[in-house]
Formats: C-alpha cells, structure tokens, sequence
C-alpha cells in the first residue's frame, strides 16, 4: 500500500496502515519475547511482563542506548517523536534488531492544541486511536493513586478538626496537624482546565470535609507519573511512593503519603501500569509505550523500566527526551542515566530549516496561525544566523562526552542550498549531520540518518556527568545555568534563597539531582530571546522538592500543573464514523 503523506491526514494515514499492521504476538515474536511474557489486551494492544524478561535475560549483554533530542524549538515541534520513529524504522531498514521508547499520549494535548505526539507522516505509531486515548489505562491508574493522596489528606483533616486526641486514638491515629496552606498537590484529571485551577473544597457543613483553597492539576504532572518513570520495579516504586511530600504540617515537617497510610494503596492501583505497553511503527517495529511526565515539573522521559527491558531485547533502542537539549537531554543524562545505569552510545539532535530561520530573525510562528512565507522560501542568510542555536545545541551534548548526530528534519519546502549550508556550518564544528525525509518516506527516508548513528554508536566516548550529587544544591544549579543555558549567573528571590539554604543543610535533598522548570521556547527563561542570548541571569523564583521521584525543581519561570485549553482546540475535529465506529480527526 503506497500512502502519501503529502495528500492524506496523519489518521488518515494510520487508518490504512492499521489494515496492515502485524499481529502483536508476531510483534511480540519478532522483539524476542518468550512464552508468557506478552499480555495481551485486546487485538490490537499488550502490555510486556518487564519481571520476566528483565529475569530471564540478566546475563545478557546490552544494546545500544540512542536518544533523540532537538534544538530549541518553534511553538509548532520541531518533528522529535516522529524523527524517533523514522529512525527506529531507518534501522530496521538496515537489517538492525531495533525498538523504540516513546512516552504515552496525554488526553490534556490530545484535545487541545498539541496532538497525541504519536509521530506523523508514514513514521508513526500505531494504533493511533487507543494510542492517543486511554491505551491501557496507565494514566487513569496515575490519576486515581493520586487522587487517593488527596482523599486521604482531606479526610485526615477533617477528623482533626471534628475529632480530640482520644477519639484519633481509638482510631489509631496520632495528630498530624496539616498546615491548609501547604498542601503540596491537588486534584488530578488528564484533560487542560483552567477553570479548575483554584477551587474552595469542602463548603457545607462538619461533616462535608475541610473547608479550604484547593485545585486541580494534569494527571501527567503528578509526581505518581514521574515516580513511575524513574522507578526500576516495583520494590522501588513502593518504596519512593512513601516518601511524596503532600504537605506540611504546621511547625513546618513533612507529611508524606507513608505518614497518611495511604502510601500501599495507592500502589495497588499501579501494578499493572508498571508493565510497559507494546506497539508497532508502521512498518512493524516494536515501539514500547511508557509513562508520560511533563517535560519541565519532570523529567520528559518514557520509563527507565521500558529502557532496561528493550536494551536486552534488541541491539538498538531509539528513545526520546523531552523539549530541546537544554532541558530534555540534560535531565536525560543527568537524571535518568544516572539512576537508570544507562549511558548513551549516540545522541541525535533535530533540527528544521523552519527552526533555523526562526532563530535567525525569521517572523513569530503560533500555533493555528497560517506560517509565513518567509519559511516556504530559501533564505540562506536566516539559516546561517539561526545555526548558533543548532551550535549550542551541539556544545550542549559534547559536554557528556558524545559527538551528536544532528538530523535536519526534511520538509517538502526546504532547498538543497539550505541543507548544504547547514552539514558545512555542522561538520566545521565537530558533528555529523544527515538529512532525513522519514515523514514521507518512512524508513527508506531515513536511511542516511540510520547509517550515521549507527556509526556514531561505534565511536569511543568517555561519558560523564555534568555534577556529583555531593555537589552543593545552589553550585547544580549554578553549573546548569552556565553551561547548558549560557547564562552569565543566576539570582535567587528570597523565597528560593531561603529554601535554597534549608535544602542544602538536608543531606538528603542537598544529594539530589536538579529537574529545571523554564520555558523550552528560549534557551534562557525568556521566551521571546530567540538563538543564542548572550549577557543574561537566569531568576530562581522558588523551589520544589520531589522527593518521591528524588530531584529539586528549581522555577525558573511561570508554571502551570494544569494547563488551559485553547479557543480552537483539536477536540473540534475530533469526531467519529457511525458506521465503521472509527474515529477520525486524531494528529
């Protein structure tokens, strides 16, 4: 079947490639899996028992780790999830046992503005409808533990308040006295509403619980679905889901999920969505569907559980990192490796001509708006300008010890001249580069980028770390503002200073590895500085700790954990055959 991308909706596209998908236990087969180790849920849908495997091969050697990061990107994506499934299938291409990790799609983008990140083109993963909405219930189980915390804080509050010490002790419970101002988490849901953002719970009577400020935030930005991509099994798992801080009590002490008892019930709910999901690229490569965390409050990351099982399945894994390589691949290397024990043998970073140009001074890109003809028309000088970004980009992977693939993701509007440019200014500065048509072409588009970072696994590397975890929390901080961002210092408000100071005389949380909250529209913290700002100090408004998932998240900007849907939402375009019960308008 000859599908062009050109002429046909990427549902549409997946909608006729799913006539011709493989069988999930020829899937399952071809990824290596033995008897028992696939569950299936459905036709079209399974989840892999990561116990059994990760048992069973123990002694088998791994395969090559890639990751797949990007430049600083335009409103728009720069094409990272679908350059992911291009090379997973470039690979394929080359005869290479490969499988990709991808995170899974939340409701809240889905129905806004930003689509499912499912790829797109013929480099996509597919089914797309359960892809895009439910899948196996991972994020629904995410939401209910969560929701359980708050449920049992609540509920916890109101009996101290309607309750004496005695009757509590009869109860077998001993006062907590929660402060209601420092309640560290709201409510959950997986859809953008910004009309629940600020709430009053509890109005009534006594007996209708505590009256308080409260809230709702995305399900995806709960710490429950950070933990569970940086969890290596279930014993680590139960174990960081005792130490979530839900709030403070009123001198000041932690209160966490273990203090409410609630810690082993809300694991209950997350047995299941421990196992990692099993799809297939349209052309048939196992594609491991895992966890989901928000890019900036978390890591950006599919789980290390979906890593640690593909790299003893196959000889490549291609997985991706959230946002550009200042946020995505730095907490990928300096998060994940580290508590994963995986190191990347390559790293690719995307790049478009569109980003370029926008860097280079080229009119603002917005979501839903038309794009300017600037970006249909070559414009060299726009190219070479913007490529500084590319540069820090690359600078920025160098320091862990790798040299970066970079891949310009081909569109149909961009000229040879620009490519040119582009691998000249690249090559001069100690990368390789290849240009990628995966988006129309599937594998056979990305068998240039295929190649180089085949080869780019091949090259020596001396991996390292950008700071040891004994390092003072403020000098982390420090170091990633100044060699990653490229700022000049950091300042610190007086709220951030002083948490700043209490955190670094807690050993625990001083040990800890940093999570940066700014926007991944600017390599700085302000949006509108395009390219490579120079002469600028980054602000720490205040930090977080989330000890659960074990890093600080320093805020370097204004943050939303639930975001607002848009005047013209993709759900407007979302709608359903009556006939065939397919659903159409998916992206």
């Amino acid at each position: 079947m000859k599908l062009d991308p050109t002429q046909l909706l990427d549902w549409q596209i997946a909608e006729a490639a799913e006539q011709t998908m493989k069988p999930l236990d020829q899937v399952a087969c071809e990824l290596g899996l033995a008897y028992g180790e696939l569950i299936p849920l459905g036709q079209k849908l399974a989840k892999i028992d990561y116990t059994k495997i990760l048992d069973r091969l123990k002694h088998v050697r791994r395969g090559k780790y890639v990751d797949v990061t990007a430049i600083t990107p335009t409103p728009l994506g720069e094409g990272k999830t679908t350059t992911t499934i291009g090379l997973v299938q470039g690979l394929g291409k080359l005869g290479k046992k490969v499988c990709g990790t991808i995170r899974q799609a939340s409701s809240g983008p889905t129905f806004n503005i930003k689509g499912s990140a499912a790829g797109g083109g013929l480099s996509q993963c597919i089914p797309l409808t359960p892809f895009s909405i439910r899948l196996t219930g991972d994020i629904e189980s995410i939401t209910n533990a969560h929701n359980l915390a708050m449920v049992a804080l609540t509920a916890r509050m109101q009996h101290e308040r309607n309750y004496d010490d005695v009757r509590l002790a009869k109860s077998g419970l001993q006062r907590l006295d929660i402060d209601p101002n420092r309640v560290q988490i709201r409510w959950a849901m997986d859809f953008c509403a910004q009309a629940l953002r600020n709430i009053v719970i509890g109005k009534g009577g006594p007996m209708d619980g505590f009256e308080m400020e409260s809230g709702f935030q995305m399900a995806v930005s709960s710490e429950v679905m950070a933990i569970l991509a940086v969890a290596r099994n279930l014993k680590d798992f139960r174990r960081r889901m005792g130490k979530i801080v839900v709030a403070y009590d009123k001198k000041g002490h932690e209160v966490t999920a273990a203090d409410l008892e609630v810690d082993g019930a809300m694991t209950a709910w997350m047995i299941e969505a421990l196992n990692p999901n099993l799809m297939q690229t349209i052309e048939g490569q196992p594609m491991l569907v895992h966890a989901g965390p928000f890019a900036n409050i978390a890591i950006g990351q599919s789980s290390i559980i979906a890593d640690l099982v593909g790299t003893k399945l196959c000889d490549y894994v291609v997985t991706e990192s959230g946002f550009g390589a200042d946020i995505g691949f730095e907490k990928f290397w300096n998060l994940k490796c580290r508590m994963s024990g995986l190191t990347p043998s390559a790293v690719v970073i995307v790049a478009t001509i569109r980003a370029l140009k926008m860097h280079g001074g080229g009119p603002a890109v917005k979501p839903g708006a038309p794009l300017p003809d600037a970006y249909k028309r070559k414009n060299l000088k726009l190219v070479e300008k913007g490529c500084q970004n590319l540069l820090a980009h690359i600078d920025i992977v160098k320091k862990c010890g790798i040299r970066p693939v970079v891949c310009i993701n081909h569109f149909h509007t961009d000229t040879k001249e620009e490519a040119d440019l582009i691998r000249e200014i690249v090559e001069a500065h100690g990368a390789s580069v290849a240009v990628s048509e995966h988006w129309r072409k599937g594998g056979d588009g990305a068998l240039e980028l295929a190649e180089k970072v085949a080869n780019a696994c091949d090259e020596i590397r001396e991996f390292q770390f950008l700071y040891e975890p004994e390092m003072p929390l403020r000098k982390k901080i420090e170091r990633i503002a100044t060699q990653i961002y490229g700022a000049d210092n950091v300042k610190y408000s007086p709220k951030a200073h002083e948490k700043a100071t209490q955190f670094e005389a807690i050993p625990r949380i001083n040990s800890m590895g940093i999570c940066m909250v700014k926007t991944h529209l600017s390599l700085s913290h302000d949006p509108t500085l395009k390219g490579r700002p120079v002469k600028w100090t980054l602000p720490i408004q205040d930090l977080m700790v989330y000890e659960g998932a074990g890093f600080v998240v320093p805020i370097a900007g204004d943050i939303k954990l639930m975001p607002g849907t848009a005047s013209n939402p993709a759900f407007r375009r979302i709608d359903v055959d009556v006939e065939t019960g397919k659903v159409q308008g998916l992206f």
